[in-house]
């Protein structure tokens, strides 16, 4: 095995750590190669994850098969834009605003059951990293390596530096080795016989924990739906503007249609006694004319 393939199967190993772990993990397997020098200082420059670069390796790790399914999307839709009119457009871009969207949650509840607190930020991140994936092959293929160290954006129209993002060269066209995990089982408690002090605190400090869990977590919602609310009122107080807005343009349009009809009805009177004093006209005309025939 070549020293490229080496590492990129220990790369393969670290990454699927959880991210406490990696660190320590990563210097271990360097002082265990120290026989191999070029080995261990390649394995030595593997940098440690982001929070929301380990929550895309993991899920890429645990849901391989839903992840080739948004790359899958994501090429389609490429190729279904083509020749697509404005609307055709954006709603090509919302449906794949809700794919990656469901997809992020779905990644946000196994990085929880891993223990790991998503914030709204890195829940953001984590959905830019897969609607990258989805719009470009690149960074689908970065993505699918399970070997990121920082998160992706793309337009999909620039291109991306994937090769800034990922453990190794080597990441771009591999396939992370799927694994399985289960959630973390309740904390064993070591008591004393006849201890009751000590069981009840420690009790208590399983409890307190717990409680604490549910404050993030409930915090993170909290936050999200305050962010929500105070998008929407700025939506709707925008939308009242221009209600607004559209509402003295309205009055001002029925009172120039007021005065226009006032002047008409004058333009059609004087209209009216000009065609009278027209007739008029004609007709002493006409009588002056056989007046004048007559006389020879």
């Amino acid at each position: 095995m070549s020293t490229d393939e080496q590492l990129l199967s220990i790369a393969d190993e670290l990454y699927a750590l959880p991210q406490e772990e990696f660190t320590p993990a990563r210097d271990a397997k360097v002082r265990e190669l120290k026989a191999d020098k070029e080995l261990a200082a390649a394995v030595k420059k593997l940098k440690k994850p982001s929070v929301a670069a380990w929550v895309v390796n993991l899920f890429v790790r645990r849901e391989p098969d839903q992840v080739d399914q948004v790359i899958g999307v994501g090429q389609a839709l490429r190729e279904a834009q083509e020749g697509m009119d404005g609307a055709e457009l954006r709603a090509l871009t919302r449906q794949r605003r809700q794919l990656t969207s469901a997809v992020t949650q779905q990644a946000r509840s196994l990085a929880r059951d891993e223990g790991v607190k998503v914030t709204g930020a890195v829940s953001d991140q984590v959905e830019a990293t897969l609607t990258a994936a989805m719009l470009d092959p690149e960074c689908a293929r970065a993505v699918r390596s399970g070997l990121l160290t920082a998160a992706l954006s793309a337009t999909g129209v620039d291109a991306v530096d994937v090769a800034a993002v990922v453990a190794v060269p080597e990441a771009l066209g591999f396939s992370a080795t799927p694994t399985s995990g289960t959630a973390p089982g309740p904390p064993e408690l070591h008591v004393v016989p006849g201890d009751e002090n000590a069981r009840r605190r420690e009790e208590a400090e399983t409890a307190l924990a717990a409680a604490q869990e549910a404050v993030d977590e409930t915090e993170t919602a909290l936050a999200e739906a305050n962010r929500a609310v105070a998008e929407l009122q700025a939506r709707s107080l925008q939308i009242q503007s221009e209600i607004d807005e559209l509402r003295r343009t309205l009055s001002e349009r029925e009172a120039s249609a007021e005065e226009t009809d006032e002047e008409l009805e004058e333009a059609e009177d004087a209209q009216g006694e000009a065609e009278a004093a027209h007739s008029a006209a004609v007709k002493t005309r006409d009588t002056a004319r056989h007046t004048l025939d007559a006389l020879g």
